[in-house]
């Protein structure tokens, strides 16, 4: 894979939303269930919190289609209160099929870099506890577990932690 990454646009919204669902259906990235549109995805742009998507355009012919979008990063308001206003919460989410081969990483990495000229001084996320590849990354790239919360919504009808 030839992965690189990029501004996320409104016209990426289909292919967000394709690897979005994949989260949704695979149970350890969000407590979200109802699978989301591209027309969801699209009111992500609201031009403050970014958003990234990474390519892997090593197997595009010459003159071939457009990039193929394994993985994406964006944020999201932490709380409306003013004194939060710099505060965003993250998510990373990468296509089955993109999964392990570092798409994740480099889509936080574009993350990190983009929230500074937003305004956005401090990332934070709730990460499932077996979500073991995610809180691995997570350290890896520099982010600390403070806590768990336990029991904090039900998936399925069950109580999970984060």
């Amino acid at each position: 894979m030839a992965l690189a990454a990029r501004p996320a646009t409104p016209a990426d919204a289909e292919r967000i939303a394709q690897i979005y669902n994949e989260g949704i259906e695979d149970r350890v990235g969000t407590f979200e269930t109802t699978p989301r549109t591209a027309a969801d995805v699209r009111a992500w742009f609201d031009g403050r919190h970014p958003i990234i998507v990474v390519e892997d355009d090593g197997d595009r012919p010459a003159g071939g289609r457009a990039n193929a979008i394994v993985a994406f990063a964006s944020t999201s308001s932490y709380r409306a209160r003013e004194c939060y206003a710099g505060i965003a919460e993250f998510s990373v989410y990468v296509a089955r099929s993109g999964r392990g081969q570092g798409a994740g990483r480099i889509a936080m990495r574009a993350l990190i870099d983009a929230v500074k000229p937003a305004g956005i001084w401090k990332l934070v996320s709730r990460i499932f506890i077996e979500n073991t590849a995610s809180r691995r990354l997570m350290a890896s790239m520099g982010f600390r577990e403070v806590g768990i919360y336990e029991k904090h919504a039900r998936l399925d009808g069950q109580w999970r932690d984060v």
